[in-house]
């Protein structure tokens, strides 16, 4: 076993060192930009009439869906990141997800401006304005909410497992963040792939976030190998379930999202607090 898990840490850190690196991040983002940028000119070129028919059936016609194309790429890119940091603690890996939640809702407030004519006017229908306002105080909500959470967290991990068995368990969860890794891919072309010829295809970020579900379930089974304390079962539990209510946000009507999203940021803050203020002291 301990030749597996030293080939997981072989194969995972390098990539994680190459995603991570601050000259991958400003390449993304000027890519971000040209995307940005290109997506206006091909929607412009398409309201004009000068895009080939085949390009034409799959451009828009709103410049505002390259704000939601943009937004989508920067979603993308932070759950690539998510999946990196999933054999980091629970505490951070949730803290991730509650960062592309809003990120999100953002997007979907954004993607409200989709249903206005351009120039944009406000006429008598101010349901897209109101799912504007609630998805944008609703993001800063879970932002404000996620800042709390992360003043919670200990300076100090409590871990008193030996070090042989810490490698180990890390070693797993980078198994696990791999088989994931790929999958996010082969999930992501194929919906691209359906996407451009025109068949049915997934909305993708609610179904990957229904695969992290079982991935952090997995990870708490694991864990228990390792972990078995009554404490640190029930808080990695704890945490994994929060991931669920994040899951049940993403798949509720408007507004209802935005109320489960700020319901789990509080239950991941009240599940920090008991296990900082009152079971950390506590001996097994």
């Amino acid at each position: 076993m301990d030749f597996l898990f030293e080939r997981f840490t072989y194969i995972f850190d390098p990539l994680h060192h190459f995603w991570e690196h601050e000259r991958m991040h400003r390449r993304f983002a000027l890519g971000l930009v040209v995307v940005f940028l290109g997506t206006l000119v091909s929607i412009e070129l398409n309201r004009q009439g000068l895009l080939p028919t085949a390009l034409a059936v799959h451009t828009p016609t709103n410049h505002f869906h390259a704000v939601n194309l943009a937004f989508t790429l920067v979603l993308i890119l932070e759950v690539v990141s998510l999946i990196f940091t999933l054999p980091c603690s629970f505490s951070k890996s949730v803290g991730k997800q509650f960062e592309i939640l809003s990120l999100i809702l953002l997007r979907d407030a954004f993607k409200e401006l989709s249903y206005f004519a351009e120039p944009i006017t406000v006429g008598t229908e101010l349901t897209p304005v109101l799912h504007i306002l609630g998805y944008g105080f609703g993001a800063l909500v879970i932002f404000a909410l996620l800042g709390v959470y992360y003043r919670l967290q200990p300076d100090k991990k409590h871990d008193k497992g030996l070090p042989h068995d810490l490698f180990q368990f890390v070693a797993a969860k980078k198994g696990i963040a791999l088989l994931i890794l790929i999958t996010f891919f082969v999930l992501g072309l194929n919906n691209l792939y359906n996407m451009v010829t025109g068949r049915p295809h997934i909305d993708f970020f609610p179904v990957f976030y229904t695969l992290l579900i079982f991935t952090d379930i997995l990870v708490v089974l694991i864990s228990q190998c390792f972990r078995p304390s009554f404490h640190a079962v029930f808080r990695n539990s704890g945490y994994a379930l929060s991931t669920l209510f994040i899951r049940l946000a993403l798949a509720a009507p408007p507004m209802y999202d935005v109320a489960l999203g700020i319901v789990a940021a509080l239950f991941s803050i009240a599940l920090t607090l008991a296990w900082t203020r009152v079971f950390t002291n506590i001996k097994p």
